[in-house]
């Protein structure tokens, strides 16, 4: 599958991504650490007082998506459209649907040379032009509240990044979310990636082509 051209020629040291569950990840480098849509205790996963530099929330008004008290020492919370920088971290919030019509802000970040699309929870359908080309994309595969199976499969194709990272499916953590399982995601997409506990890249390591990780939940 084809990919966009590389964007910039910073090298940097690698950009470590950790998934903590649902929609909530934790991405570190070296000009800081973001932590996005932090879980509350009763979806299942429990962050152990997460540190980062900035928040960022994609669907402030849903509790379990939302959890700010459960990070620590942040500088900024975003959860609007536009574009921020808080020390070399760069920004944007891209204003999508959801499902029930309510808004959703999907992120644009970057830092250490790398550029990272969190989608949030958004409704089937076309992915704004901004979110086309980043190198990672974090998207979810899960169905219920978003994307699963062959919708979440046409977005991460669309988008054409480098790795593509499903995100808010199943796990033993919250069974009873009414999730669907990852595997009906990669059973649509063709992927048969081995579960990993963290994801580290720097600019070089990108793969040519599209490449899914699957990451295990660390909260």
């Amino acid at each position: 599958m084809p990919t966009g051209a590389k964007r910039g020629t910073i090298e940097a040291m690698a950009l470590e991504i950790t998934w903590l569950g649902r929609t909530c990840f934790r991405l570190k480098g070296r000009e800081g650490v973001i932590v996005t849509d932090p879980c509350a205790p009763e979806s299942g996963y429990r962050l152990s007082k997460v540190a980062a530099d900035v928040v960022t929330l994609s669907n402030r008004g849903e509790a379990q998506y939302s959890c700010v008290d459960a990070v620590s020492g942040y500088k900024r919370i975003f959860e609007a459209p536009g574009e921020y920088e808080v020390g070399g971290i760069l920004v944007t919030g891209i204003a999508t649907k959801r499902a029930d019509g309510r808004r959703n802000i999907a992120y644009i970040y970057e830092l250490d040379g790398i550029r990272v699309a969190h989608l949030g929870l958004p409704a089937p359908g076309p992915v704004p032009d901004e979110l086309k080309g980043v190198d990672v994309l974090l998207f979810p595969a899960g169905g219920g509240n978003s994307l699963g199976g062959a919708a979440a499969s046409d977005v991460m194709t669309s988008v054409d990044a480098h790795i593509a990272i499903p995100m808010n499916f199943a796990t033993e953590a919250d069974s009873g979310s009414g999730l669907d399982h990852v595997e009906k995601f990669l059973k649509e997409s063709g992927a048969k990636p081995e579960p990993q506990p963290r994801l580290s890249v720097n600019r070089s390591q990108l793969p040519a082509e599209l490449t899914v990780v699957l990451l295990e939940p660390r909260g």
